[in-house]
């Protein structure tokens, strides 16, 4: 059974890419020498900002975008035994079309 979420605010889930197996040169990467994505596909998203005036500001990303996220950028946390990140919309770097 699927556990079902909402973020709120301005806050969006994302599910991470996943890292290279093998360095550009084709030699295969052990688990500590891989780098942390720093890309993946948005798979929730709360409802927005909420400003001084008390509207909300729409997210600029919609389910199913892929991102670019900081590095050390949000929480991790895993669902349904998968990880995911949770990060704030500010702290996405770009949307890769």
């Amino acid at each position: 059974m699927a556990t079902k979420f909402r973020p709120l605010d301005d806050n969006i889930v994302i599910k991470p890419a996943v890292a290279e197996e093998k360095s550009a040169g084709g030699i295969l990467l052990p688990d500590a020498a891989k780098e942390k994505p720093i890309k993946g596909s948005v798979v929730a998203i709360g409802p927005g900002r909420t400003l001084k005036n008390g509207k909300r500001l729409e997210p600029s990303v919609k389910i199913g975008d892929v991102v670019l996220y900081g590095k050390y950028a949000g929480n991790d946390i895993k669902i349904d035994g998968v990880e995911h990140k949770i990060v704030r919309e500010a702290e996405l770097l770009a949307k890769v079309e």
